[in-house]
């Protein structure tokens, strides 16, 4: 007879930083990437804010694989269905270590995005530690179905916004027009929603607008 069973453990892990956090720095950032990717690469999408006003964090998915089957470039994954609460425990415990770090407690002007399975992260985080952030920016992705309008209603200046693509390969079929009206439940106030012609990948220049 096969039985699991579970321990515990320390482990360490890395993340990345753009640019030079100073007092003349106006905005925070700390974003969560797709799968597949590592989060030095992530940052790409964010060289061409200032650099004296923006100050980026980009934490980095724990999970390493292989791209495309190949064994040459590597992707990161956050999160799978299997074992989902102990991996999202892990998770959060690696981002109250990073948030610790990077003394972001009362950091003001703090912005949290996520892009794709980012969303997940970025919006699970903000929830269960309850997160003040001043944007929350969701970037093609879904927000998890556990969480409800009242895992959100400590935010109360907090303005949000979902930004997707128009012919995002994942979001077809009426599945935007279900996460709208769910988000629009979740976010009764504050809530922009922006769409831009193209697919599924990062859109830098709507993400400058918000900076």
């Amino acid at each position: 007879m096969s039985s699991e069973k579970s321990v515990s453990y320390q482990i360490s892990n890395t993340y990345s930083t753009l640019n030079e956090r100073t007092a003349h720095t106006k905005n925070i950032w700390l974003v969560f990437h797709g799968i597949g990717y590592l989060s030095r690469y992530f940052l790409r999408h964010f060289q061409h804010l200032n650099t004296d006003d923006n100050y980026i964090i980009a934490p980095q998915a724990h999970s390493k694989f292989y791209l495309n089957g190949e064994y040459r470039h590597v992707g990161a994954s956050w999160l799978t269905r299997e074992n989902l609460e102990e991996g999202i425990e892990n998770m959060l415990n690696y981002l109250d270590a990073v948030f610790e770090a990077e003394k972001l407690k009362d950091a003001e002007n703090l912005h949290i995005l996520g892009y794709s399975q980012g969303v997940s992260v970025a919006t699970r985080f903000v929830a269960r530690r309850r997160i003040n952030c001043q944007k929350l920016i969701m970037h093609s992705g879904k927000v998890p179905q556990e969480l409800t309008s009242e895992d959100f209603n400590f935010l109360k200046n907090t303005e949000f916004a979902f930004l997707y693509g128009k012919n995002d390969e994942y979001l077809k079929n009426g599945i935007i027009e279900v996460e709208e009206n769910r988000l629009a439940e979740l976010f009764p106030k504050n809530l922009e929603i922006l769409a831009y012609e193209g697919g599924h990948e990062v859109n830098s220049e709507l993400i400058a607008k918000f900076a």
